[in-house]
């Protein structure tokens, strides 16, 4: 058995050692909750990937967003380079899925048509955690979702060995049955062909073929081979061939499944002629009749994920198979960003309820496939076995929940957590322009954080009537625009940026020493404990890092923010009069941590583009043209979300494409 194996040229420091000793020993006895509140710049990422060789557990790593998975797939890939590091998305997190919008009458189809790349990542997920026990999957909250059995999954492989004595007509026909196709002209994922007494396979879960060499009935040889090249990488005496798909049926299971749907769509279309809605009673009645004739030949059929109630005998309201029943019992989960991530937990299953509910309610599915559904929040929390959340804010939940909550406040860099000073927001014009002039003259720059937009654009004239050189950030400036300020901003073009909220990821602004946030003490998110504690966040990466806060009135998230940032200061002060460390400023140029911080958002771009560029031959136009229609809607999703660099490596695909094309 394979163990983790950390691979990294450097080694845990500040408080990461307590920190993977204490959550290491919690995950060792038992502990079925902890948290890791770590701030930026602790490396919580390596904290995490030290725990996981520490523990050598099979491990779950949920992001709230496809983005961020990417990128933590990346760094997991280099750290364990010799386990199985694994990505596993929904097809959702990419494309369109099944609604229907009863006020336009419009049926939108579900859109899986280039999901080969995706089926890849997601079978080769399961196929890893059937095979081997050093597993890490790093997924969007899209695992919750419901997938196939895994007993049916697993118990329907089929193993060959050398030696053997087996008909390939018989191989053949049990190929065929776990959905696979067969084409004796091109060799691609999920397919098979015969040529004499040679059969290739190309596991759909794989980025490699097997060849299996027959004499007469006996196998001769079993071979692993890449596609493209035909060179041949390992020989085996034993093969194991999972299905190509995760929603399959036993053939012995199939007449009671058909009976079941055959059993609701009666008592369904009896339910909608009695309501009248004659239309909606034909649609489901001609759509449901090919389903059932598409399973009862051949096994599968469009959307038979809707049918899995039925497929797995599970009662109505019961809840789904999902990855978590792929993993061992004694799996770990690391839940990142929980504070955002949790929510979004709770919040899948009734976004998921509404649209399906559409569908059954207008003759498109039966009700079954409300079913096919993404877990309930509680259902969640019984899967699973241990977790550590971690965030720098985590929620009251994670909190309550844990048993223990272990800090990571110390950065390598001995930079601190900036001063905090309350002002009343009497002449808070004034002393700006005063606390902006000091950092001029040191070459430094400074953040206003306004509530509307208005007060951002009035705020800017202000200062720039003044003599400032300023600039505003909100939704209405331009996506490509919003770059090239913070470019400028670090460059020294201009000298303050004003905003309502700069706490999205992205590039650091070391050179910002001020920080004004005004009407601090209002009541909403955008003055809430944990967003006040992230905004005084953005000071940390300047020696001379000082917040003014100003306001009126001291509010609860202000007190909060003051008390949470002075502990964290002193804890920091401690270590690096201990260490003999003094706080630097990070002295990099401009370009250089933009090329760093690129580089890497680029990377997990790539990653996340992947799955549809793979997915079409750009040599068919056709096929050309839907590629440049769905990066162009990839791109757009990126801008959306202020997510720059992202959308230009999208961008430029997308130019690549056209000039491949002609």
């Amino acid at each position: 058995m394979k163990h983790f194996k950390l691979i990294s040229d450097y080694a845990p420091s500040g408080d990461q050692p307590e920190a993977i000793k204490q959550l290491s020993e919690g995950v060792l006895a038992g502990d079925k909750f902890q948290t890791l509140k770590g701030v930026t710049g602790s490396g919580k990422t390596f904290t995490m990937a030290n725990i996981i060789q520490a523990v050598q557990k099979p491990t779950l790593i949920i992001s709230h967003n496809k983005t961020l998975a990417a990128q933590l797939y990346k760094e997991f890939k280099t750290f364990f380079p010799e386990n199985a590091v694994e990505y596993f998305v929904s097809y959702y997190d990419y494309y369109q899925p099944e609604a229907y919008v009863p006020a336009r009458d419009l049926y939108i189809e579900k859109d899986a048509s280039i999901n080969d790349e995706i089926d890849r990542l997601r079978l080769s997920a399961t196929f890893s955690l059937m095979e081997r026990r050093d597993v890490i999957v790093v997924s969007t909250v899209s695992c919750i979702y419901g997938l196939g059995l895994p007993e049916s999954w697993r118990d329907l492989r089929i193993t060959v060995e050398k030696g053997q004595s087996i008909e390939i007509e018989k191989l053949k026909k049990q190929l065929i049955s776990l959905q696979y196709d067969r084409n004796d002209a091109v060799l691609e994922r999920g397919r098979f062909r015969v040529k004499g007494d040679v059969m290739e396979i190309f596991p759909a879960y794989m980025e490699e073929a097997y060849r299996i060499e027959f004499d007469w009935e006996e196998i001769v040889r079993i071979r692993k081979f890449i596609p493209l090249t035909g060179e041949v990488i390992q020989e085996y005496e034993e093969l194991s061939i999972y299905p190509a798909k995760h929603f399959v049926m036993p053939e012995d299971a199939i007449p009671n499944a058909l009976e079941r749907i055959k059993k609701e769509l009666e008592e369904r279309l009896a339910v909608l002629k009695m309501q009248g809605k004659l239309f909606e009673a034909e649609r489901l009645k001609t759509r449901t009749e090919y389903d059932i004739e598409m399973l009862s030949e051949m096994g599968r059929c469009p959307g038979i994920e809707n049918y899995s109630a039925p497929i797995a005998n599970r009662k109505p309201g019961e809840p789904p198979a999902t990855l978590f029943h792929y993993f061992p019992k004694d799996f770990l989960l690391f839940m990142d960003e929980s504070h955002v991530t949790f929510p979004q937990v709770g919040a899948m299953y009734e976004g998921d309820r509404s649209r399906k509910q559409n569908l059954v309610d207008f003759g498109f599915r039966l009700p079954c496939a409300l079913d096919n559904r993404p877990l309930k929040i509680t259902e969640f929390e019984k899967m699973l076995n241990q977790a550590i959340f971690v965030s720098a804010t985590p929620g009251e939940k994670e909190l309550k929940y844990s048993t223990r909550v272990v800090e990571q406040l110390i950065r390598p860099t001995g930079l601190l957590d900036p001063l905090i000073e309350i002002r009343k927001s009497e002449g808070q014009m004034e002393h700006i322009y005063g606390e902006v002039q000091k950092r001029i003259t040191r070459k430094e720059r400074s953040l206003i954080l306004t509530l509307t937009k208005k007060m951002a654009e009035d705020l800017t004239d202000y200062l720039t009537g003044l003599g400032l050189k300023v600039k505003y950030i909100h939704s209405e400036v331009e996506t490509i625009e919003r770059v090239e300020i913070l470019k400028g901003l670090r460059a020294g073009e201009f000298d303050v940026l004003i905003g309502i909220n700069l706490l999205r990821e992205g590039i650091d602004l070391p050179e910002v020493s001020f920080i004004g946030i005004l009407d601090a003490d209002k009541i909403g998110f955008l003055r809430s404990t944990t967003s006040l504690i992230q905004i005084v966040g953005r000071a940390a990466r300047n020696e001379n890092g000082t917040v003014v806060m100003y306001a009126d009135r001291i509010s609860d998230a202000m007190k909060e923010t003051i008390e949470e940032t002075s502990r964290r200061r002193s804890i920091q002060e401690a270590y690096n009069k201990e260490h003999n460390i003094t706080p630097m400023t990070i002295k990099k140029a401009v370009e250089d941590i933009l090329t760093r911080e690129n580089e890497i958002k680029k990377e997990a771009a790539k990653t996340e583009a992947e799955p549809i560029i793979s997915s079409f031959n750009i040599l068919v136009p056709s096929d050309r043209k839907k590629l440049i229609k769905r990066l162009e809607v990839q791109m757009a999703e990126y801008a959306d979300m202020l997510m720059f660099e992202e959308a230009a490596v999208i961008r430029d695909k997308i130019e690549e494409v056209k000039r491949l094309g002609g």
